[in-house]
């Protein structure tokens, strides 16, 4: 009986001990997230598992182009996936299917290497953000709910950076990465 006891008594430790590690990880370092819907397509696909880095902006902002994974500000309890386009204190414009980014006296038409060819943004809007605002928009132009719609996105909501896909397993045969960085 004094064996089976002990025999126990430590799978009870490793139990416990594997929740002490796992436990932190999983809240503070890196999350798992499923995309749903098609805004992120071409490049993210419905039910795609990623995992999400949420360490890296405790040491800098995100950057123009990363895909980030976000609390929607109409709905704190739903995330969402899109990509940074706009930073803090610059100007987002939309016009004539392009998106030009201003800050102070320069401006510049965004080069999106991780869009199709020959994609247009719909809509035509200037939003200036402020400090700690970023703009984000779908990869699915058409067919994307994103600051076009709910406008800036606060930094506070940001969970973290889409850091590597998991599943499904095919992409990493046939798919280029879905960051310019």
């Amino acid at each position: 009986m004094n064996k089976a006891l002990s025999f126990f008594w430590e799978i009870i430790k490793i139990f416990l001990i594997a929740l002490l590690i796992v436990i932190p990880i999983r809240e503070f370092v890196f999350q798992p997230f499923f995309v749903r819907g098609q805004s992120m397509e071409p490049n993210f696909h419905d039910f795609d598992y990623l995992i999400v880095n949420e360490i890296s902006y405790r040491f800098h902002g995100p950057q123009r182009g990363d895909v980030i994974v976000f609390r929607n500000p109409n709905n704190l309890n739903q995330r969402f996936i899109k990509r940074v386009i706009g930073l803090p204190n610059e100007t987002v414009i939309i016009k004539n299917g392009q998106v030009i980014i201003q800050k102070n006296d320069h401006s510049f038409i965004l080069e999106e290497p991780y869009l199709p060819k020959g994609t247009k943004t719909p809509g035509s809007l200037e939003v200036h953000l402020k400090d700690n605002e970023y703009f984000v928009l779908g990869d699915n132009r058409a067919s994307s709910l994103d600051s076009r719609f709910f406008g800036p996105v606060s930094g506070n909501l940001i969970i973290g950076k889409a850091a590597f896909r998991i599943w499904p397993l095919a992409v990493f045969a046939d798919k280029p990465s879905f960051s310019p960085n």
